[in-house]
């Protein structure tokens, strides 16, 4: 009996060697950014964060909504006239001329390529008038289509302006949207065009020094930097490695190398840790006497060492981590039909990795209680 009880001690404390660490994994990051964010681009899951929703300046990381908001809005074949006001724009240009007469997706491309200030000027009097009508209007667009929470610009470009403020969370949604559209997804991962201006020719190389290689990373899709003095260094990076598809956003370093670096121990962290799975319509959630199942086929991000499920009374599905952290929420509908066949998953055990772990410790409860019986029986 001894011997059955030290097995049992020895497989349990095996158990518990293996138990999900997560958490600490993230804490092993030492990013140097003071806000950041890994978000699954196709998911929309929040893997991992830093002062995520904190108030932070994204200097030119702003380009990116204007590009997608200009992209659904407007139409790339038109002809856009530069002003004067855009010609006078400050910081990094294409060198517009007044009166220079450009089609919209080469104006795009100048913004999203070589972070064209003079571009982005161009695009917003285009779509909108003015600056000012541009801006009320792009933060709609970015509250109503793509669900921004903390994000409020009032320019087209991101040079410095107290009320000209966003998210490292807002950010990672922006682009993860943004990357959807096939247009927006060419440009923002072109490494080099040939501008042919009205006074200035030249080839346009990107400024983000993953995308063109000079800091190698396997599968980077796109990126975008940024600085001014106020955001000090910005950086979003999108990466596919064939399976997943992760949007890194890091906010306000001292330095290039520090951008990069936490760039590569986010992407790092999220393909050593995540896997893509899938919730099928046929799949049912059941909390209290009611039952809740998927729209229909919904893709979700699990934490590879184990994922729990909780729904709430309303039939929001949480997608979370052993540690009990939120990486996803799915909006359930209420299931009509409760076929006697379907898989219902209870609130009580929605840890699916858990589950066989639970099964093995009843299995080892039934093994010793059988044991015991055995020895009271001699």
């Amino acid at each position: 009996m001894r011997k059955i009880f030290i097995t049992l001690l020895i497989v349990l404390s095996f158990c518990t060697a293996q138990a999900p660490v997560l958490a600490q994994h993230q804490d092993d990051l030492q990013l140097k950014s003071e806000a950041a964010v890994l978000m699954d681009s196709q998911t929309g899951a929040i893997l991992y964060g830093k002062n995520a929703t904190e108030k932070m300046y994204p200097a030119s990381l702003t380009k990116i909504a204007t590009a997608i908001y200009a992209i659904e809005k407007g139409n790339l074949n038109d002809i856009v006239t530069v002003s004067e006001n855009a010609y006078n724009t400050e910081g990094t240009k294409v060198y517009l001329e007044i009166g220079e007469k450009v089609p919209l997706h080469h104006l795009l491309q100048g913004l999203l390529i070589n972070s064209g200030n003079d571009a982005a000027v161009a695009i917003a009097e285009h779509l909108d008038g003015n600056v000012e009508n541009f801006s009320v209007n792009l933060n709609e667009y970015l509250k109503d289509k793509i669900g921004v929470k903390d994000t409020h610009f009032v320019n087209p470009h991101g040079l410095y302006d107290e009320n000209h403020y966003t998210t490292a969370a807002d950010l990672a949604k922006i682009t993860s949207y943004a990357m959807k559209n096939k247009d927006f997804k060419e440009i923002f991962g072109t490494k080099e065009l040939t501008w042919d201006g009205l006074t200035w020719d030249t080839t346009l190389i990107t400024h983000h020094q993953m995308l063109k290689g000079e800091i190698p990373y396997p599968g980077v899709t796109g990126g975008k930097t940024g600085f001014v003095n106020e955001s000090k260094q910005t950086l979003a990076t999108t990466v596919d490695n064939g399976q997943l598809q992760f949007t890194a956003i890091v906010l306000k370093t001292d330095y290039k190398r520090d951008i990069y670096n936490d760039t590569k121990q986010l992407f790092d962290y999220g393909f050593q840790h995540f896997k893509r799975s899938q919730l099928a319509e046929s799949d049912t959630f059941k909390i209290q006497d009611k039952v809740f199942k998927p729209r229909g086929l919904v893709l979700i991000t699990e934490p590879i060492e184990g994922v729990k499920y909780e729904v709430s009374n309303k039939g929001m599905l949480r997608v979370q981590t052993p540690e009990n952290e939120t990486i996803q929420e799915i909006q359930l509908v209420p299931n009509q039909k409760q076929l006697k066949k379907q898989k219902v998953i209870p609130s009580s055990e929605n840890n699916a990795p858990f589950k066989s772990m639970n099964v093995f410790f009843g299995t080892i409860a039934v093994l010793a209680t059988g044991a015991a019986f055995s020895v009271r029986k001699k």
